[in-house]
């Protein structure tokens, strides 16, 4: 029986470990990555969805739905174990980690950035340019037809007249 209790202790301690983990991600993560406050609620209540579904399947998959106070002693002893031990290198190296790959992918989108806007510019010459020649063409004939017209309409000239 003594047995069985120091076990379900023992599992309910590597429980807080996880949550620690879990806790020390979400960090991680804004520390990495600016995000909106709306960004951070939903995070909050991802966080805190998953921690209420890693202990209620502990409680029911080791204990039987049963809950004992050394259940909650346990998880905290777990998190403050985490939080004391290993939270501050993780979250460094995670964080270092994230930045050689934000700086490596960074590079590579800028670089495949290069012959894209090339490619980009060259179809804007390519279909715009021809586009753009035949309208202001298009705009040069109408308005020379339009002068012409006017030029050749007797109302307009009899209207001309009157007003000078």
């Amino acid at each position: 029986m003594i047995t069985n209790q120091a076990y379900l202790f023992l599992i309910f301690v590597i429980n807080g470990l996880l949550i620690g983990l879990l806790f020390d991600i979400f960090r991680i993560l804004r520390i990495s990555f600016k995000t909106k406050d709306i960004v951070t609620y939903i995070e909050d209540i991802l966080f805190w969805i998953m921690t209420g579904a890693i202990v209620l399947y502990s409680i029911f998959v080791f204990n039987n739905g049963e809950i004992r106070f050394f259940i909650f002693l346990g998880i905290i002893i777990g998190i403050i174990l985490y939080m004391t031990l290993f939270s501050t290198y993780i979250i460094k190296i995670s964080v270092n980690i994230i930045k050689i790959f934000k700086n490596i992918f960074g590079n590579i989108f800028k670089t495949l950035l290069v012959p894209l806007t090339f490619v980009g510019k060259s179809i804007r010459k390519i279909l715009f340019k021809p586009i753009s020649f035949i309208t202001i063409n298009i705009r040069k004939i109408f308005t020379k037809i339009s002068k012409k017209i006017q030029l050749t309409n007797p109302m307009r000239q009899k209207n001309a007249k009157i007003v000078k």
